[in-house]
């Protein structure tokens, strides 16, 4: 091929986890729990995965098989059930935990985990690794397949989705049923660039486990109590790779631009219809006619 030629693309939706992924797709390792241990173990886990390292904690039984996932939706909805404190030492994981979990391999395309991932609406998976255990694929990983990818999509392109939202007033237990009608895991505090998350909320829990041994119903704490957290809020009309790469570096991604707001799931959902470019190509943004050593822009070799 001819160096100033336009490299070749793929449609991620139709490349294998492997292809995408290349030698990063079993670089970690998963969290994993025993089965038998109380569900407080989990909450106190959680708030330092979720949104960061993984999105769900491994359960295994005592032959160190994977028996089911736990994370923020299920520790929430549990906690809808039994809101007090002995329920957290007293509840063991795996009566709570999801057993019916994706384990995939690395020949599973790209669009046909999507396609697992949006009917469970649980986006994660593992896969066997070279260790002998299990590497996490959740949505954030994906970032990084974001970030190689040679795009002109931008973040006003992207849809809009409804910004849901909660009062000062509300009580811990209204906010918790607001995530679940609404299928979210996130809400913002009305006219502010603050919001709250599953994993803010099992931090407070795990914080009054731990220093508030009064408090019995978790449910009636009022939300104006916790501390919330600020919004990324991106000023420029970023392209796609270039967003991913802002949010790969963000501890907890989650970014709003003007009235969109945009989540690791939504860069998911925008990579079905992406293509992912060689690792040579992103590197040079510009090239050289061999002709006339005119610099060429990339796009202008496209179009």
């Amino acid at each position: 091929m001819r160096p100033w030629a336009t490299p070749p693309k793929y449609d991620i939706s139709e490349q294998s986890l492997e292809e995408i992924f290349s030698d990063t797709l079993t670089d970690t390792t998963c969290t994993y729990l025993n089965e038998e241990r109380e569900i407080h173990v989990a909450t106190e886990m959680c708030v330092q995965y979720l949104e960061s390292v993984t999105d769900s904690i491994v359960i295994r039984n005592n032959d160190l098989e994977p028996v089911g996932i736990i994370g923020g939706y299920d520790l929430l909805n549990h906690l809808r059930i039994n809101p007090t404190r002995d329920a957290q030492y007293e509840t063991k994981v795996k009566e709570i935990m999801l057993k019916n979990f994706l384990v995939t391999d690395k020949t599973m395309l790209f669009g046909d985990l999507m396609e697992k991932w949006a009917k469970s609406r649980r986006a994660f998976a593992i896969i066997p690794n070279s260790f002998q255990g299990y590497s996490p694929i959740s949505a954030r990983k994906l970032l990084d397949v974001g970030i190689r990818c040679k795009t002109n999509t931008r973040i006003s392109s992207m849809p809009k989705k409804n910004i849901v939202t909660f009062q000062p007033d509300n009580t811990l237990g209204e906010i918790i049923d607001l995530m679940f009608e609404n299928k979210t895991r996130k809400l913002v505090l009305e006219y502010s660039n603050q919001y709250i998350s599953d994993r803010i909320i099992l931090k407070e829990i795990s914080k009054l486990l731990k220093f508030h041994p009064g408090v019995e119903d978790f449910l009636e704490i009022p939300v104006n109590q916790i501390k919330l957290e600020d919004i990324e809020t991106v000023k420029k009309d970023l392209t796609l790779n270039h967003l991913c790469e802002k949010m790969y570096q963000m501890e907890h991604p989650y970014v709003i631009y003007k009235d969109i707001s945009i989540t690791p799931w939504d860069i998911c959902n925008a990579l079905m219809s992406e293509r992912l470019a060689e690792s040579y190509e992103l590197q040079y943004e510009k090239m050289f006619c061999p002709h006339c050593n005119k610099e060429i822009e990339m796009n202008e070799v496209e179009n």
